[in-house]
């Protein structure tokens, strides 16, 4: 088991409040034993001009449901995961809806984690194929 215990889904969609994952309607749905799943609506919100998902959506997606995930598999009084480099393969363009991202955890180490973020549309075809690493540092 990656988590450090069961995961408070309340508990981590408090953490979205007053910030940009609030604002873009993200919210957390389920958890698995190394896995976090999340939905964000398509809408003004998250498309860009064109009428479809922005990229950059996807990847503020991509990294909260990575970095919420990788939050839960260390001890929050003596450290915190922090984005070290996320690429995003984008593959099918969205137009309205919800899209659905699921956090994998591939590597869970002492100093840095690696997960994978798959991201599909209602029809559960992909939208977007991401990996994350994070650092694991110490809580100053």
């Amino acid at each position: 088991m990656a988590f450090r215990s069961p995961v408070d889904i309340a508990a981590v969609n408090a953490l979205r409040d007053d910030c940009m994952v609030g604002h873009l309607g993200i919210t957390i749905i389920e958890a698995g034993e190394d896995w976090l799943r999340g939905t964000m609506p398509v809408d003004a919100r998250t498309r860009q001009p064109y009428g479809l998902l922005h990229g950059g959506a996807s990847v503020a997606l991509a990294e909260t449901l990575g970095s919420m995930a990788g939050g839960l598999c260390v001890d929050p009084q003596r450290e915190a995961v922090v984005g070290l480099e996320i690429n995003a393969n984008h593959l099918r363009a969205v137009r309205s809806g919800v899209v659905t991202g699921t956090a994998r955890a591939l590597h869970v180490g002492r100093t840095t984690q690696v997960w994978e973020i798959r991201i599909e549309n209602e029809a559960g075809k992909p939208v977007c194929i991401s990996r994350l690493t994070l650092a694991v540092v110490p809580v100053a």
